[in-house]
């Protein structure tokens, strides 16, 4: 189901955070989900794996995971401090102390010259650490292409924040 480096990241991730305690919450706009499937495809997963939160609309991010209004008008959706609040607010709204959060353009349209298609911000949080951010810019490579990058991603911020 999943390209072959997405499945073994994510088998890692499970080994992994199954032997440290680490229990994952997932905040995901342009993704709708995609993240954690990649994460519940592997078996064992639950020992993982809190929840999931697919937070497509605005209304969704500030009914769900607590994202200010005053974030989203001031900066958008496409932001970077929209994401470092839905990574925030998936671990304050979850039993997990670990989360990675993803809002993006993915196309084909909706892009604009300030962001443009293939723009995603990115942010992974842990309890008790400083929460991560990255600024991708895949390009207009399809809406595929970019999910498929930003789930790769996203995997690897997970990695990346539970080393500390």
């Amino acid at each position: 189901m999943w390209p072959k480096d997405i499945e073994d990241t994510a088998r890692g991730i499970v080994a992994d955070f199954t032997e440290r305690k680490l229990l994952i919450a997932t905040a995901e706009s342009c993704t709708a989900g995609l993240i954690a499937g990649a994460i519940t495809e592997i078996s064992g997963s639950s020992s993982v794996f809190d929840r999931g939160f697919v937070t497509y609309s605005n209304e969704a991010k500030r009914e769900m995971i607590g994202v200010a209004n005053a974030t989203l008008k001031a900066h958008g959706a496409v932001s970077r401090e929209t994401a470092l609040e839905m990574a925030q607010g998936a671990i304050g709204n979850s039993g997990a102390n670990i989360s990675v959060a993803v809002t993006g353009i993915a196309g084909p349209g909706g892009g604009t010259e300030e962001k443009p298609v293939g723009l995603v911000h990115l942010a992974a949080a842990r309890t008790g650490y400083e929460t991560l951010h990255r600024e991708m810019r895949y390009g207009d490579i399809g809406r595929s292409a970019v999910r498929l990058a930003t789930v790769r991603t996203a995997l690897e911020m997970l990695i990346e924040i539970s080393q500390g």
